[in-house]
């Protein structure tokens, strides 16, 4: 298989994957970059042969066939590599993300298998990576669902202040911590207390660390646990003091949100933690350029498996 290079824009990712083979050999040198071996179970044989006609191999070790698919976010999937790759450039590469209708109509496919698509590929960007975060720290919890603004006049008159209270607790909460100049975390939580936040904080965070947070409940006492914890009172209006400040957490709060209200406009709650993955994936990435933020995405595509059936299971 000849070498291909990782494209740079999109314009080169259109051209260079149109071809079926091309993107085909791609993904394998991606996947496999010191030679391709099975990827069964209890196999992982590097003596296959490669059926060029079928673009499969055989494993002269456990006497089985199996494509660049097999073990991927891929497998069983009708949809060819030419259309994958280019639903994984446009989605790391886009800051607000792209709607299962858009790229139904960049790949000329349906709006639900775009949908399914694009879960699989949230599903690759989940962080691997889950190292104790150092230094300094910042977290934060927000809370995703619609504006009490956006419903009509008629019902926020007649609900008054109760039910503008009841439709804040109706939201999602959702809890994150970003290392300044490095990666960031965030998961959905049942709630913001203490007993939910803090095995959080003390799986997540390095214990010689500096800890900056709001002035929640829910951070009291948390200095117990790290080197150093200081708080800003958002409700006095204080938001900065010197060094302390949760403005990198609430940033991403706010590039989640507008990705959410803009492009998704409607998230159900149990597939909230897959979007929470790829805007944290491009988060750790933001330093890269397209390409090699693509060509990441794409290589941890590989031991991931996400299914119809489980993605519209409601446990």
């Amino acid at each position: 298989m000849a070498k291909q290079p990782i494209p740079k824009t999109m314009i080169a990712a259109v051209k260079q994957f149109a071809d079926p083979q091309v993107a085909h050999d791609f993904f394998v040198q991606m996947r496999w970059p010191h030679g391709v071996a099975c990827p069964r179970m209890g196999c992982g044989s590097a003596d296959v042969t490669y059926l060029a006609t079928y673009r499969r191999w055989n494993c002269k070790e456990c006497k089985r066939q199996f494509t660049a698919k097999v073990g991927t976010i891929f497998e069983d999937s009708p949809i060819g590599l030419d259309k994958w790759l280019p639903a994984f450039w446009l989605i790391a590469s886009n800051r607000n993300g792209i709607s299962s209708h858009e790229l139904g109509r960049a790949l000329e496919i349906t709006q639900k298998t775009a949908w399914f698509m694009l879960h699989r590929i949230r599903e690759a960007m989940k962080n691997e990576n889950l190292d104790p975060l150092t230094g300094t720290i910042e977290v934060d919890e927000a809370y995703i669902g619609g504006k009490w603004e956006n419903k009509p006049k008629a019902v926020r008159r007649a609900a008054g202040w109760y039910g503008k209270a009841e439709h804040y607790k109706s939201k999602t909460t959702v809890f994150g911590m970003v290392q300044r100049g490095g990666r960031v975390r965030a998961w959905k939580v049942p709630d913001a207390t203490k007993k939910t936040l803090l095995p959080k904080l003390r799986d997540s965070i390095h214990y010689d660390a500096t800890v900056y947070s709001d002035s929640a409940t829910a951070y009291t006492h948390i200095d117990e646990y790290f080197l150093q914890h200081s708080t800003v009172n958002h409700s006095m209006e204080e938001y900065v003091r010197g060094n302390v400040h949760t403005n990198n957490i609430e940033c991403f709060w706010a590039v989640l949100k507008r990705t959410i209200g803009g492009t998704y406009t409607h998230v159900n709650p149990r597939h909230l933690d897959r979007y929470l993955a790829e805007q944290v994936f491009r988060f750790d990435e933001r330093e890269n350029t397209d390409g090699p933020r693509f060509a990441k995405a794409t290589k941890q595509a590989d031991g991931k498996r996400l299914t119809y059936k489980a993605l519209i299971a409601k446990s």
